[in-house]
């Protein structure tokens, strides 16, 4: 009776279980951290690289960091992603199309796409890989999601003409495509500066209208503190202002990791020290007992 090879042996057969295992956990179960380690093993277990008759070595590998970049993907890890990738592939050049396609969609769709500039321009410029067949559609969606969208046309031309895989009539089309975005984004600029200057007052009114609010709000309650202060001197006046500030922030809905809510913070700090000091000005702040 044969033995069964151990359960971690090295090698593709290994690392094909070790993929089926992957697979089942990030689509089955759900366990995307478990997923991620499963792909990691298989990759460690093929060793450096393919050996003779390996054939399935090159897939496998493929599949192990396909499954393992959407593990990663769906964790929120997906700055690793690249990093994570390179680790088992050492340089941009030798990833395989479908792994730099999927890297190029994802910091696309995170709207980090500057990310893939060196690894996606290194790959597409590579002696090697100009004799693939993937070779037009990734270039394609490298400019459609990374060059184009980032304004660098030149480097896009630059990019499209040193492709030697490339027939005449890609190239041809491709440099259509790059002149089109540049007249769109030319376009763009210009009818959105006026908007701009427009919108720039109209967010002063805006912020100058809420912040006259907060104000007036803080004048309300300092008049009715000091109207109370002669029957309430233990009334905790700190901490009803500070308490009325938050909820007037809550109450306009600030986002305060957005860095647009950022100058409106910094108004409504300075409106909240200078109604501060008015309402605990000596003149007014009353005898507070511990």
């Amino acid at each position: 009776m044969r033995a069964e090879p151990p359960a971690w042996a090295p090698g593709p057969a290994q690392a094909a279980a070790l993929l089926e295992e992957a697979a089942d956990l990030l689509v089955l179960h759900r366990d995307f951290a478990a997923a991620v380690e499963r792909c990691e093993a298989g990759c460690d277990s093929l060793g450096a690289g393919p050996g003779p008759g390996h054939e399935s070595f090159a897939e496998v590998k493929c599949s192990l960091c396909v499954v393992g970049i959407q593990a990663l993907a769906e964790m929120n890890r997906w700055r690793e992603v690249l990093s994570w990738v390179l680790q088992y592939y050492h340089v941009p050049e030798h990833l395989p199309p479908k792994v730099l396609e999927l890297c190029i969609l994802l910091y696309s769709k995170v709207r980090e796409p500057q990310v893939m500039l060196e690894a996606g321009s290194s790959w597409l410029r590579a002696q090697a890989n100009q004799r693939l067949p993937e070779l037009g559609s990734l270039l394609e969606l490298y400019l459609a999601e990374v060059l184009l969208p980032l304004g660098l046309f030149e480097g896009a031309e630059e990019l499209v003409r040193g492709c030697a895989g490339l027939d005449s009539e890609q190239q041809l089309a491709l440099l259509g495509t790059v002149r089109e975005s540049r007249r769109r984004w030319a376009q763009r600029e210009e009818t959105r500066s006026p908007a701009e200057e427009q919108q720039e007052p109209a967010t002063e009114t805006l912020l100058g209208v809420l912040s006259q609010k907060l104000l007036t709000m803080l004048t309300l309650l300092r008049r009715a503190l000091r109207s109370m202060s002669n029957h309430f001197y233990l009334l905790p006046y700190k901490k009803m202002l500070l308490a009325t500030f938050l909820l007037y922030l809550v109450v306009v809905r600030l986002d305060p990791a957005s860095p647009t809510s950022l100058p409106f913070i910094y108004k409504l700090v300075q409106l909240f020290r200078q109604a501060w000091a008015a309402v605990l000005s000596p003149v007014h702040r009353p005898p507070i007992r511990d």
